[in-house]
């Protein structure tokens, strides 16, 4: 199995996730948890250096750029960096603020000899042929007093859904990957527990965990498209943490923390 990129479906993907209440709620609980959990790294009021590996279309940098941080903006697709920058280059830039883009696949990105405050790594696990290795490049690439934004696809979710619709067959053929070049089913929708162990191997402390979609996927017809969608998405927030439902998430957000770093630590 090979890593999975993007060329030829900025369009498609654009349509199916960001264009949808799905891409709605996801970009609300992203930024509603960095906008705290960042508190912890610019504590001081400084901007951050931030590097958005797999950036897709840029929302999560241009919510950044916006807050007067610096982004290297990374994504191994031709047109999804395309897509990113026709989105970013009108964002004015305060004194100092710096954006620049690299179309690379996040493996290469160490060989930079560069570290940032602050990784962005959302969806993108989940289309690497070795995710467990990524996590070892996040830690060569982030600064012992930064952080990582990391949102991975939850298969336990998927097995859930799979469940609750009848679709025993193919769970008991472990039918579970994304088919076909369009299909934005991830190929590859990881356990919980071994991304745990992943993020433990490679050095990584997880200070805190959030669901992404925690009921809405799972909404029947009509109450789905009845619904109203501002008061799904506070509905989505306030449960996004529970205990009981944050675990059903179909995206899990870790904020990571080198394991040898003190969490209160800025990184000034």
């Amino acid at each position: 199995m090979a890593d999975r990129y993007f060329d030829q479906l900025g369009s498609h993907f654009a349509r199916k996730i960001y264009s949808s209440p799905k891409g709605v709620i996801r970009l609300a609980v992203l930024t509603r948890d960095l906008q705290e959990w960042v508190a912890e790294l610019a504590a001081d009021g400084q901007p951050l250096r931030v590097l958005d590996a797999g950036a897709g279309l840029g929302h999560i940098s241009e919510w950044l750029l916006q807050r007067g941080h610096s982004l290297t903006v990374c994504d191994p697709s031709a047109e999804m960096l395309e897509a990113a920058s026709s989105r970013l280059d009108t964002l004015p830039l305060a004194a100092g603020q710096t954006l620049e883009y690299l179309q690379l696949p996040l493996q290469q990105l160490p060989e930079r000899g560069q570290r940032y405050d602050l990784i962005i790594c959302h969806a993108v696990l989940e289309w690497l042929a070795d995710p467990a290795s990524a996590l070892h490049c996040l830690h060569q690439l982030t600064h012992p007093n930064g952080a990582v934004s990391l949102a991975f696809y939850n298969r336990d979710a998927l097995i859930y859904k799979n469940l609750i619709k009848g679709q025993f067959r193919k769970l008991q053929r472990n039918q579970l990957a994304g088919e076909g070049k369009r299909s934005l089913t991830p190929q590859q929708p990881l356990d919980p527990r071994e991304v745990h162990q992943w993020i433990n191997d490679a050095g990584f402390d997880c200070i805190h965990e959030t669901g992404v979609r925690v009921f809405h996927d799972y909404m029947p017809e009509p109450f789905k498209s009845e619904a109203d969608a501002t008061e799904v998405v506070e509905q989505e927030l306030l449960y996004s943490r529970h205990p009981a439902y944050r675990h059903l998430g179909r995206y899990l957000h870790c904020w990571l923390r080198p394991a040898s770093s003190d969490p209160a630590a800025t990184t000034r």
